[in-house]
C-alpha cells in the first residue's frame, strides 16, 4: 500500500510539475508566498514594537499613583503588585533633576542582556530587533527605553523578562504565517481555474486540434472550429483553423493533380508513338516532288518537332524517380562543346548561329556529368530559340570559380525578355515566350541545379540580349 501510494504521489507531482495549468499553480503558490515572506518581517518589526509600547504603558500605569505627593498612603504590597502585572522588575522614572527607582522586589537587575530605545529605534532596527527576539530571545534581560507622559518626567525605563514578549511573538508569528498560507492557497486556486478556464484548456483543446489533424490531414472533419474570443487564443484558433483549411485543400488539389498526371503521363507516351509514326509519313512526304507538299511538308514537320519535343519534356520533368546527383570532379568545357553540338544538329541546325565557348580548359566543376549536360544544353537551346529570328545571332558561354562555387554565364544576343514574363520565368508551362514552347526547358534546369545546392538565375535581359547565370557549388566534404 505505501509504494502504490508513493506511485500515485509521484504521478501526481509529475502532471503538476510537467503540465502548463499544474505549473500555473505552481508558480501562483511561490510568488504568493513571496509576497507574503515580504510583509512578514515588517509585521514582525510592527508587532515587536508594539509589545513593548504595551510594557512601557503599562509600568507607566503603575508607578502612576506613586508618583503623586499622596504616594505615601499606598502600601509597600500594593506597589509591587502593580509592578508585577506590569510585567517589569524595575522602573525607573528619569526627571531633569532625579531619577526614581521602583522595585518589583528589592533585588536590582546586574546588567541588561539587550537595550532598546524606542525614541530612535526606526522601522529596520525594530524589524532586526523583532526578528533577533523570535529567534533567540528567552531568558534574556530587556532594557527598554521610552519617552513618557508623567509630568515633570523626560524618559522611562523598564527592565523587563524577554520570555514573555518572544511567547507572544511566536503565537503572532505562528498566525500570521498560517494566515498567509491560507491566502497563497486561496489565490493560487482562484488563479489557477482563472487561468486554466482562460488559458490552459483552450491551450489543450488547440494541442488535441493539430495531433488529431496531424493524424489524417486528409479528413476534412478533423479541421479545427474556432471560437468567438477576440484574445490572442482566439486568433490563434482561427488562424489554426485557417492554416489546416488550406491544407487539407493544397493535399486534395495535389491528389488530384497526381491522378491527372498519372493519366497525362499515359496520354503523353501514347501521343508521342503516335506522332513519331506521323514523322516517319512526314519525312516520307518531303521526298514527294509535288511543289504544294514542298511548301507544305516542312511547316508540317516543324509541328511535329515541337509536339514530340513538347511529349518528351513534359514526361520529363513530371518524372519522379529523378535520381539524386551523382557528383565527381570533371573538365567544364567538353561538357558545353556537347551542349553546343547537340543544339547545332536540332532545332539550331538552320540557324546561323554564333557559338562562342570561352572556358578555360583547365577549369573543373563538382557536378553530376548528365545533369550539369542537361542544365547547359537546356539554357543553350532556349537561347538559341530566342534567336530565331536573328540573322546575326550569337551565344558566348563563359565560366570562372568563385572559391569553392563554379558559375557559368550564358549570355545572347537576343530581344530580352519580356516583362510580363520575367516573374514566372521559371514556372513550368507559362514561362516560354516563343510560340510553340512549353516552358519547361528553364524549370527543369533550375530544379537540377538545385539538387546540386546551387541554382539558375536571370541576371540581366534587355533589347540588347540576355544573360542567364549557372551557380553551382563544390561538395562540402571536398
Amino acid at each position: 500500500m505505501p509504494n502504490r501510494l508513493r506511485l500515485q504521489l509521484g504521478d501526481a507531482w509529475r502532471l503538476l510539475a510537467h503540465s502548463l495549468s499544474g505549473r500555473l499553480l505552481l508558480l501562483t503558490l511561490f510568488y504568493v508566498m513571496v509576497s507574503e515572506v515580504t510583509i512578514f518581517a515588517p509585521s514582525i518589526g510592527r508587532f515587536y514594537i508594539n509589545q513593548l509600547n504595551r510594557h512601557i504603558e503599562t509600568a507607566e500605569l503603575a508607578i502612576l499613583p506613586f508618583t503623586e505627593p499622596t504616594s505615601n498612603e499606598f502600601s509597600v504590597g500594593l506597589h509591587r503588585e502593580l509592578l508585577a502585572r506590569a510585567d517589569a522588575n524595575v522602573v525607573i522614572l528619569k526627571r531633569a533633576e532625579q531619577h526614581e527607582l521602583f522595585l518589583i522586589n528589592d533585588k536590582i537587575p546586574s546588567h541588561a542582556d539587550m537595550t532598546v530605545d524606542l525614541g530612535t529605534t526606526t522601522m529596520v532596527g525594530g524589524m532586526l530587533d523583532g526578528l533577533d527576539c523570535l529567534i533567540g530571545g528567552d531568558d534574556r534581560v530587556l532594557h527598554v527605553i521610552a519617552p513618557t507622559r508623567i509630568k515633570g518626567a523626560e524618559t522611562v525605563e523598564v527592565f523587563t523578562n524577554e520570555a514573555p514578549i518572544r511567547a507572544a511573538l511566536l503565537e503572532f508569528a505562528r498566525r500570521l504565517l498560517w494566515e498567509a498560507l491560507l491566502i497563497s492557497v486561496a489565490t493560487a486556486l482562484l488563479v489557477y481555474f482563472s487561468l486554466y478556464l482562460v488559458v490552459a484548456r483552450p491551450m489543450v483543446r488547440l494541442m488535441r486540434a493539430m495531433i488529431e489533424f496531424r493524424e489524417n490531414p486528409e479528413d476534412p472533419s478533423r479541421i479545427a472550429r474556432a471560437s468567438n474570443r477576440r484574445d490572442e487564443i482566439g486568433r490563434a484558433e482561427r488562424e489554426l483553423a485557417v492554416m489546416q483549411g488550406e491544407i487539407y485543400g493544397s493535399l486534395q488539389q495535389k491528389t488530384r493533380l497526381a491522378t491527372l498526371g498519372a493519366a497525362v503521363a499515359k496520354i503523353q507516351h501514347d501521343l508521342r508513338n503516335i506522332l513519331s509514326s506521323a514523322q516517319l509519313v512526314s519525312d516520307r512526304l518531303a521526298k514527294v516532288d509535288d511543289p504544294v507538299v514542298q511548301r507544305l511538308a516542312p511547316r508540317l514537320i516543324a509541328s511535329l518537332d515541337r509536339a514530340v519535343s513538347l511529349a518528351t519534356n513534359t514526361l520529363r520533368y513530371g518524372r519522379a524517380d529523378e535520381h539524386p546527383p551523382v557528383r565527381r570532379r570533371l573538365p567544364l568545357a567538353p561538357i558545353v562543346d556537347e551542349a553546343v553540338e547537340a543544339n547545332l544538329a536540332g532545332d539550331a541546325a538552320e540557324q546561323t548561329l554564333v557559338f562562342a565557348n570561352r572556358i578555360d580548359p583547365s577549369l573543373e566543376i563538382d557536378a553530376d556529368p548528365e545533369q550539369i549536360y542537361r542544365i547547359v544544353l537546356n539554357l543553350v537551346r532556349n537561347a538559341a530559340q530566342a534567336l530565331s529570328d536573328r540573322p546575326d545571332g550569337a551565344i558566348a558561354i563563359s565560366a570562372r570559380r568563385d572559391y569553392r562555387q563554379v558559375d557559368i554565364d550564358i549570355e545572347d544576343n537576343g530581344p530580352g525578355i519580356p516583362e510580363g514574363l520575367r516573374d514566372r520565368l521559371f514556372q513550368p508551362f507559362s514561362g516560354s515566350s516563343r510560340p510553340g514552347g512549353s516552358g519547361l526547358g528553364l524549370a527543369i534546369a533550375r530544379d537540377l541545379a538545385r539538387a546540386h545546392g546551387g541554382d539558375v538565375t536571370l541576371v540581366s535581359t534587355a533589347t540588347k540580349g540576355t544573360v542567364f547565370r549557372i551557380s553551382i557549388p563544390d561538395r562540402k566534404e571536398i
